[in-house]
């Protein structure tokens, strides 16, 4: 039977992760120069239109019907969501590890899974910002979820029995049996290696790293990472499909993991650099809620404390990669959804504990008598989606660029992709003037990531 709050949950969950594309564009928006906010802020919209219409024509299908080359893609049965109104998931199998014995609507997992796969191609935006054709980033964006997303969503979400009694899943959930909760891998290893890839493709910006590229809107962050951090217990605690115990887990892992990570990547800053900043505590945020995506339905609240508190602190440290490799992730996609999803996907196989998930389908984790058995799994689904995902995109990307072209010209760059691409600006300032006495009005200069090249 139906069971009205757990589809009640589900539905308002899907709602909160809606709401995590127009929290990141806030998180990006404020990250870059004020001549680049709106271009940021369409990047991110645009997946929302995009994405939405390939889902209902195929990309369910894709991801969750009946596997159709030894765990690869799903078939077409689901083709323009045919067979999900009146229907029902998670009860034609005992091997799907939940919701349990209550059906979900169709419709409703299918709406909460759509806007995983939104958000997913919007992150990768934050490693190309400052320098992008618009509708070219559009055809990416198309390209890569169907190549990319919709497929790696069948490894990994897509359980046996799960969507038909006789439906075969994806092979990292089912063959491999390494557990991701709510995306570590599907979301953001696939997008942070994706976003390395681009960020190669595309080349650096100008005057990077020479010039420093300031945040324009400090509050802009903030209130992006507090959107972000709001949606994420849909991410999270609704990737339980229903408001029970499990949900309760999720949602507590998630809270004291994103805790621990701001204080970790704090701390880095005031080591290394001498001051904690703004943009600082905002990225140590998302830090750790990436972190603990795929493991805050198999770890207890202790083990997501450390999640946390590791993640900030390595991410923190991993930002400054891309000055000594030399690429320019514009956002710090690579350095915050990459090596976060690492680190989260990773630490499954030491802090995973079966004992809080009775429905786990993979082994305890090293600290938890489990040898090294899920660590191994946790490492290859973690490379697998990273290679596929880098790969993908770096073909694509070097496609468009080749085609149609992929980055402004230099020229349209130093004025401003939002002029240049959308004829628009995000602030009016012809009615200021600049002086050099009390009476002036100037515009005020913000804070930027202390780091050396």
């Amino acid at each position: 039977m139906v069971n009205a709050g757990d589809t009640a949950w589900v539905l308002a969950s899907a709602a909160l992760v809606m709401l995590m594309t127009p929290g990141l564009a806030f998180f990006y928006g404020g990250m870059v120069r004020s001549k680049s906010v709106l271009n940021m802020l369409m990047m991110n919209f645009v997946c929302l239109a995009v994405v939405g219409v390939l889902w209902a024509l195929f990309g369910y299908s894709w991801a969750f019907g009946n596997d159709k080359f030894g765990g690869l893609v799903g078939s077409g049965e689901f083709a323009g969501l045919a067979s999900t109104i009146g229907h029902f998931v998670g009860v034609g199998s005992a091997s799907a590890p939940w919701p349990g014995s209550d059906a979900l609507p169709a419709t409703a997992f299918v709406m909460f899974q759509l806007m995983f796969a939104v958000i997913t191609p919007a992150l990768i935006s934050g490693s190309i910002a400052d320098r992008t054709k618009f509708w070219a980033w559009t055809a990416f964006v198309a390209g890569w979820v169907t190549l990319c997303y919709f497929p790696v969503a069948h490894w990994v979400f897509a359980f046996d029995g799960f969507t038909g009694a006789d439906n075969i899943g994806g092979w990292i959930a089912n063959t491999l049996k390494a557990e991701d909760f709510a995306g570590g891998t599907a979301v953001h290893i696939n997008a942070g290696a994706a976003g390395l890839a681009l960020a190669i493709v595309l080349g650096r910006r100008k005057g990077w790293p020479r010039e420093r590229m300031r945040p324009h809107n400090l509050p802009f962050v903030l209130l992006g990472a507090s959107l972000l951090w709001f949606g994420w217990y849909g991410f999270n605690a609704g990737s339980a499909l229903g408001a029970g115990d499990l949900a309760g887990l999720a949602f507590t892992n998630t809270t004291l993991a994103t805790c621990t990570a701001v204080i970790g990547w704090l701390l880095v800053e005031q080591f290394r650099d001498g001051k904690p900043t703004t943009l600082g505590a905002a990225s140590g945020a998302v830090a750790g809620l990436v972190a603990i995506t795929p493991a805050c339905g198999y770890v207890a609240p202790m083990g997501a404390l450390a999640i946390g508190i590791i993640a900030g602190a390595l991410c923190a440290l991993a930002v400054g990669l891309k000055y000594r490799f030399g690429f320019d992730d514009s956002l710090d996609v690579v350095g915050v959804h990459l090596v976060g999803g690492i680190v989260g996907t990773l630490l499954i196989g030491f802090f995973g504990d079966n004992d809080v998930n009775s429905a786990a389908l993979g082994d305890n984790g090293l600290f938890y008598g489990g040898g090294i058995v899920q660590l191994g799994r946790q490492a290859a689904a973690a490379g697998s989606v990273l290679v596929y995902s880098f790969v993908v995109a770096t073909i694509l990307g070097l496609v468009i660029k080749a085609t149609i072209g992929f980055r402004v010209d230099e020229e349209d760059e130093v004025t401003g992709v939002d002029e240049t691409e959308h004829a628009e600006t995000a602030y009016d300032y012809s009615s200021l003037t600049t002086g050099s006495g009390s009476g002036g009005v100037g515009i005020p200069s913000t804070a930027t990531r202390v780091e050396s090249p």
